[in-house]
């Protein structure tokens, strides 16, 4: 191990080199502290949201069999996404280079400095009251979610192997190039006029089609529509869910990247539009002759985070409760009735809850956007554009990306296998 730490020293050194003290430190003068502080702390929340909120929401839908294992993927997957953001992502999605794709001069955060009159797109102007580094963690954590998030959608059945790979590349090639699309300092759909305050497209739309992909490639879990898989744990459902809640605050109100009237703004359209979506959840399960759940207040709390979360910078507060409602109610029908039309297993509804309701707050961001708030405005088609190219960009590479893991490594554990559970066979540990 000794021998592997000097080589991989040895390497990195020229490379640590390349970025002296001076570039990476600026005169205190040239910073907001108050700026600076909010983003810092909107970076711990957007980590603390996977870190253990998205662990505990699966962990609690899924069998006992199966609850570190899927706790692990989402811990697992955090590792992984910042070593590759570290040392390819930010670089490839917030530099500028031929706006679809960034350049190379952040590789392994060589020169990383202050911003400084550096425009990152539509949704980040004025971006130069922060150190560059605060930046990038915070973007690191968005792209740590946006990978966690897929995993819900295959839950119970893929091996660990197969998921690192798939969601390791998933992260690099897709991710990447969308979120600097749409963010990047030369982004071409930026450039087009798309809005997305903080990630409907890049993150919930591209990784809930992702998900769906993954769902129906793999396959159903062993007993799917014959056997009872009832939630192991609703209790860490909801604390989780709760995680998530307050976490997201960071996501939508931190985007604005400053201490100001815009992340004030943010803030109260994603507490609006949450409530308003949990409280719409249950009544249409009471609606239609169900009890109101606890599962069902969870699911409409986070589809009404995901569906304001493109639109949180850009539309009245009045609007987020709309927009929070709708959602809600499409997310609903959804995750409750369109998988089992369709006949796919979208474990925890990755898809029918992030990827349905990014599409949905995509769209209604395009019809609620108001010039009084938003510095940009957008059309109802731009929107819809976006959308429609970020699920044919994510399912068809994210396809690619499986098809070629399942025709080397595979994708599945055996039908044994899943039958014992992922904890004991594929981490050799259970819940007593």
């Amino acid at each position: 191990m000794m021998k592997w730490l000097l080589i991989v020293g040895v390497f990195m050194s020229p490379l640590m080199a390349m970025a002296s003290t001076e570039e990476w430190l600026r005169p205190l003068s040239e910073l907001d502290s108050g700026d600076t502080t909010w983003v810092m702390v909107s970076a711990i929340l957007v980590l603390f949201m996977t870190l253990p909120g998205l662990a505990l929401f699966y962990a609690g839908m899924v069998r006992k069999k199966n609850v570190l294992a899927t706790m692990m993927q989402s811990l697992a997957v955090a590792c992984l996404i910042g070593v590759i953001w570290f040392s390819f992502g930010y670089s490839l999605a917030f530099t500028e280079n031929t706006g679809f794709l960034g350049g190379t001069d952040r590789f392994f955060l060589q020169g990383l400095a202050l911003f400084s009159e550096k425009e990152l797109g539509t949704i980040y102007p004025g971006a130069g009251t922060i150190p560059e580094a605060v930046f990038m963690i915070f973007q690191m954590a968005f792209a740590i979610i946006a990978g966690a998030i897929i995993t819900g959608a295959f839950a119970e059945r893929m091996k660990f192997s197969a998921l690192l790979l798939f969601v390791g590349f998933w992260s690099l090639f897709i991710y990447v190039p969308i979120a600097h699309w749409v963010w990047g300092p030369d982004g071409w759909l930026a450039s087009d006029g798309v809005l997305d305050y903080a990630g409907g497209t890049v993150i919930h739309i591209n990784a809930g089609v992702a998900g769906l992909v993954a769902s129906i490639m793999i396959g159903k879990r062993v007993g799917y529509g014959r056997e009872v898989m009832a939630p192991h744990n609703l209790v860490l459902t909801l604390i989780g869910m709760a995680m998530l809640w307050v976490g997201w605050f960071g996501f939508n109100a931190g985007s604005a990247l400053a201490a100001d009237a815009r992340a004030g703004m943010a803030l109260a359209t994603t507490q609006v539009a949450t409530i308003g979506a949990a409280l719409t959840w249950i009544l249409v399960e009471v609606a239609l002759k169900h009890k109101p759940s606890a599962l069902g207040l969870a699911s409409g709390a986070i589809a009404g985070l995901v569906g304001i979360t493109p639109a949180a910078g850009f539309v009245s507060i009045q609007s987020a409760l709309f927009i929070g409602v709708i959602t809600s109610a499409i997310c609903y029908f959804a995750a409750t009735k369109l998988k089992y039309w369709l006949g796919y297993d979208d474990t925890l509804d990755a898809f029918g809850i992030h990827g349905v309701g990014g599409i949905v707050g995509a769209i209604l961001t395009g019809v609620f956007v108001s010039t009084d708030i938003s510095a940009t405005d957008t059309t109802l088609w731009l929107q819809i554009e976006s959308v429609l190219i970020t699920i044919a960009y994510s399912a068809i590479g994210s396809f690619i990306i499986l098809k070629l893991i399942d025709k080397t490594i595979g994708l599945r554990v055996g039908y044994d296998d899943e039958r014992k559970g992922l904890d004991l066979v594929l981490h050799g540990e259970r819940v007593e």
